[in-house]
């Protein structure tokens, strides 16, 4: 798919962002993006929650709403495939049109509102690639129905801690009515015990995470990492997209109702990251997401403070040969600056704030 991609770019770039996207997902699914994985190069490589990462490159939850193609997008290169975000119930998400290009900007808004095919659907897709090498983490949320999120949150855990690598609690999506609401201290405390609980129920311990958004108070975002560190959660995932417009955005789509990604977010999510980084002190391993667009960008994630990293957006313009780009391009970066591998320049921005030991932390 690589190098077919440049062939019917023309023509994706010409539907609705929704109706290419899900032509996309379905020619991964059926086989289009190749049969083989390239070689990652062993500076790349690091552990972390105890699993071997091939690379610190992943994919965001959003792509691969319902675990239809998690191998060909491992295949593309890939170091672990986050799905979801994945409700217990189908839902529909909101009306459509529902995402949006933001050409001039190289972002997306979209409003989904968690569209899901529900966990039954997940869970059986997950079971099926049980014996599958690859690293696929379950990103879970609440159906926008549910009076009460807690029992959501834990049914999905609970039933996808069996299957996943690593779990992950969205309570940062800003298109379900309340849903960031469960980033307040309070909130946040009683969920994450009942989450926890639903995980000790499920009999095994995959690492597990929070997803946060980057408009966050200084209070709010001091509380969520001491709620973090006291709870004894796995990781943070820092950003979801934003509510906000940054000045400067060209596009004219740009006043539409949802969630901000892509280059204008890099800045503010990449802020919030060395910020958490800091705030937990360095204890626990951080996904940096937003704005990642080549491989300076994913470098100056985990200088700040990013064990692993995600993209998304930046496919839509890039294309599938993005991944390739990035990893080579990261590799330069990491022999220019003397680092024999990623873990070494984890956090390297903060001369006094001691590095995660991502061989250990977590859950194994």
């Amino acid at each position: 798919m690589p190098d077919r991609y440049w062939f019917v770019r023309p023509l994706l770039r010409a539907m609705p962002p929704e109706t290419a996207h899900r032509l996309t997902l379905t020619a991964l699914a059926a086989g289009l993006g190749g049969t083989s994985r390239p070689p990652d190069l062993p500076e790349l490589r690091q552990r972390v929650w105890g699993l071997d990462f091939p690379n610190p490159i992943g994919i965001a939850a959003g792509f691969d709403k319902n675990a239809q193609a998690p191998e060909p997008l491992l295949r593309l290169g890939f170091g672990f495939v986050e799905i979801g975000t994945v409700t217990p119930r189908p839902q529909p998400g909101n009306p459509i049109p529902r995402v949006f290009r933001l050409e001039a900007d190289g972002a997306l808004i979209n409003r989904m509102g968690f569209n899901s095919g529900g966990l039954d659907l997940v869970v059986q897709r997950m079971r099926a690639r049980r014996h599958e090498a690859g690293i696929v983490g379950v990103n879970v949320g609440k159906n926008r129905d549910s009076a009460d999120a807690a029992p959501d949150y834990a049914e999905a855990v609970r039933r996808t801690a069996p299957l996943a690598d690593y779990l992950v609690v969205n309570v940062s999506s800003p298109n379900t009515p309340g849903l960031r609401e469960l980033q307040a201290r309070a909130a946040l405390e009683a969920l994450l015990r009942q989450v926890l609980e639903a995980r000790h129920q499920s009999g095994v311990r995959p690492p597990l995470l929070v997803k946060i958004a980057p408009d966050l108070t200084a209070e709010e975002r001091a509380d969520i990492a001491a709620v973090a560190l006291a709870a004894g959660i796995d990781g943070i995932i820092v950003s979801n997209t934003t509510v906000a417009r940054p000045p400067g955005l060209r596009s004219p789509r740009a006043s539409e109702a949802g969630g901000l990604s892509g280059r204008p977010l890099f800045g503010p999510s990449t802020a919030l990251l060395a910020e958490i980084y800091r705030l937990t002190e360095g204890r626990i391993p951080l996904i940096g997401v937003g704005g990642v667009a080549n491989a300076e960008n994913a470098y100056a994630k985990i200088r700040a403070g990013a064990s692993l990293v995600q993209l998304y957006t930046a496919l839509v313009f890039g294309g599938p040969t993005l991944v390739g780009e990035i990893k080579t391009g990261l590799a330069a970066l990491l022999h220019r600056d003397g680092f024999a591998a990623v873990a070494e320049a984890v956090g390297a921005d903060h001369a006094k704030v001691p590095q995660v030991s991502v061989g250990t932390s977590g859950a194994s």
